[in-house]
């Protein structure tokens, strides 16, 4: 996205003034938003996603790749890079992201379930919704990827609750 076409939103135009109100309205978002290069490596991300995804709580995650930085379990366990295990080429996610940076294509709102890491080792199975987009900004390009943890609305079975329980 150019970043003249960014800006003639009026409603936020005022935001091009303050980046210091717009590092504040990004960090208070619930969702992660992750900010990733054609390698899938982290350039910037808001709180939210040490608050989501716990594995590395206290580290500095920029420049690290996506799967490492918000605990993907079978990274971990088959104890290879993001990107090298035998479940990347079918993980959602990265597959989602790839497909926003190659074809230009937006995903919105698509659900997965996948094991993650918590700081103290332990595994947990998350229910996911994300959405990703490409955008330009000056000569590089970068994928936005918006992760919400949804898994308080699923039951221990993966059945989905009600609104009215």
């Amino acid at each position: 996205m150019n970043q003249e076409l960014s800006m003639t939103n009026e409603s936020f135009k005022f935001l091009s003034q303050s980046s210091d109100f717009l590092n504040l309205v990004l960090n208070n978002i619930n969702a992660c938003v992750l900010l990733l290069d054609k390698d899938l490596r982290l350039k910037a991300y808001n709180n939210a996603l040490k608050t989501i995804f716990t594995s590395r709580k206290d580290e500095d995650l920029i420049y690290i790749k996506c799967g490492e930085a918000i605990g993907c379990a079978d990274q971990v366990e088959e104890q290879k890079e993001c990107g090298f295990t035998t479940k990347c080429l079918s993980c959602e996610l990265r597959v989602a992201a790839l497909t926003s940076y190659v074809k230009d294509k937006p995903m919105f709102h698509q659900h997965i379930v996948k094991p993650f890491l918590t700081h103290e080792k332990t595994k947990v199975d998350k229910h996911l919704q994300f959405s990703t987009r490409l955008f330009h900004f000056g000569n590089e390009k970068y994928i936005i990827l918006i992760i919400e943890d949804i898994s308080k609305w699923y039951d221990n079975d993966k059945t989905p609750i009600k609104e009215n329980e």
